[in-house]
């Protein structure tokens, strides 16, 4: 299930949104589902708010001495179906 992220539409104005929907809030809900237009406890209307994304950062690949010191058996192949351990 993905994550929404709602926030009041005038965080602002904290005498009209509660504590919750004016700091923002996250809430896990299925694709399917409507996305909300209201908060569920003080009933004030929400934005969704686009949230960032997790993206794998791309590094080198390691050599053979940090994967060993890594904790990694590192095999080389000799032949096919044969590995020999480094």
């Amino acid at each position: 299930m993905p994550i929404y992220e709602y926030i009041s539409e005038s965080p602002e104005d904290p005498s009209r949104s509660c504590r919750v929907c004016s700091k923002g809030f996250e809430l896990r809900r299925p694709v399917d589902r409507a996305p909300l237009f209201a908060c569920p406890l003080c009933k004030h209307p929400l934005k969704k708010v686009i949230s960032r994304i997790n993206t794998p950062t791309i590094t080198k690949p390691m050599s053979i001495v940090d994967a060993k010191k890594a904790g990694f058996t590192i095999l080389e192949r000799r032949d096919q179906g044969v590995y020999e351990k480094l």
